[in-house]
């Protein structure tokens, strides 16, 4: 694996500028201000974590290439970078956070080689799955292997605790996985059946990422156990916000077309809302579930008037911000200072994200 050629240019830190100018140009400039600050404070952590991610041994074999390919792509790495900020908040970001910072963001990518295979996916961020080049065997046992070298990870920190809680958090993610499954193309999902698959799908992993990181850092058990209320209200305001970008995202940015989700089949939370509000909108849903190419222009448009229409898009965007809001409201048992700042400016952005 190539490593960036400076911190700059890292996955993350490109991130963090990217929110930084979404932040400037919503007339946010304090949030721009204090993203400035955390690119500064984390900026080594973060260069530690994938220096080591450029370690991952290499191989002839498919499986090897199949998980480098997902891996060389670049990816937000902020469940890594959610384990360096808990570490922070302690002692610091050192080997054992490191080897953390790994294993989450191993397993997170093992989800991805399942799930292209699993949604017979083409293209991620931009490019051809490992799927489509290497095969769908070697890219779910890609997966296995990286979930493998994940787990081997976390034993080997001595923090046995956290290896059973991630064998927990990755049967909670399958169990998640399989309700979306068996739910695909369901147009009469509740907001119940929508919280289970994302508290289990998207925001298990950020709580983990967020109490591994405290333990890693000395903190104490009430303190990894209010960061893992944060990572859980920062999951779900992450996932309620891909569900947006799932209809108003820039495919320069999110890697993938308008609508990906919803022809799919996957319910996303503005979809529940906009057909409880308007049963005009099921036919149009119909029709984008059985299309195989794009979806006419009209069709595009009457979509999105629903989701205006029905204020569908607006309480998504506000269901994030109180995400939000509650992420931040448990860190109240933590002190003061540039480790809890840090993780309310994450949360703060999360909702202004364009990737």
């Amino acid at each position: 694996m190539n490593l960036p050629a400076t911190v700059e240019e890292s996955a993350s830190t490109q991130l963090i500028q990217q929110l930084g100018h979404v932040c400037r140009d919503h007339g946010l400039p304090d949030l721009a201000a204090r993203l400035a600050a955390l690119q500064s404070w984390v900026q080594r952590d973060l260069r530690d974590f994938e220096a080591e991610l450029a370690t991952l041994p290499k191989g002839a074999r498919a499986v090897q290439k199949a998980a480098h390919h997902l891996l060389e792509l670049g990816g937000k790495h902020l469940r890594p970078m959610c384990v360096a900020l808990a570490a922070k908040m302690g002692t610091g970001f050192d080997a054992h956070g490191r080897q953390l910072a790994m294993a989450v963001e191993l397993v997170h990518t093992a989800t991805l080689l399942h799930d292209d295979v699993v949604d017979i996916g083409d293209s991620r961020r931009g490019v051809p799955t490992a799927r489509t080049i290497y095969g769908n065997a070697a890219s779910v046992f890609a997966g296995d292997w990286l979930l493998v070298d994940a787990l081997r990870r976390i034993r080997q920190t001595g923090l046995s605790d956290l290896l059973d809680r991630m064998l927990a958090i990755i049967e909670e993610m399958i169990l998640a996985e399989s309700l979306q499954l068996e739910r695909r193309g369901s147009l009469g999902d509740s907001e119940e059946v929508y919280f289970q698959v994302v508290e289990g799908k998207t925001a298990a992993l950020f709580r983990w990422a967020m109490y591994a990181g405290g333990r890693a850092g000395g903190l104490d058990e009430d303190a990894c156990l209010a960061l893992e209320r944060y990572g859980r209200h920062l999951g779900v305001a992450f996932q309620v916000v891909d569900d947006l970008l799932d209809f108003s995202g820039d495919e320069r940015f999110t890697g993938k077309g308008l609508f990906a989700d919803l022809r799919e089949g996957k319910s996303t939370y503005p979809l529940i809302l906009a057909l409880r509000r308007d049963e005009a909108l099921r036919p149009l849903v119909e029709e984008a579930l059985r299309g195989s190419g794009d979806l006419p222009e009209t069709t595009v448009r009457a979509l999105l008037t629903s989701m205006e229409r029905t204020e569908a898009l607006a309480d998504s965007r506000a269901l994030a911000q109180e995400q939000v809001r509650l992420a931040v409201a448990a860190l109240a048992p933590l002190a003061d200072g540039p480790g809890k700042n840090a993780l309310v400016t994450v949360a703060e952005a999360t909702v202004y994200r364009e990737r």
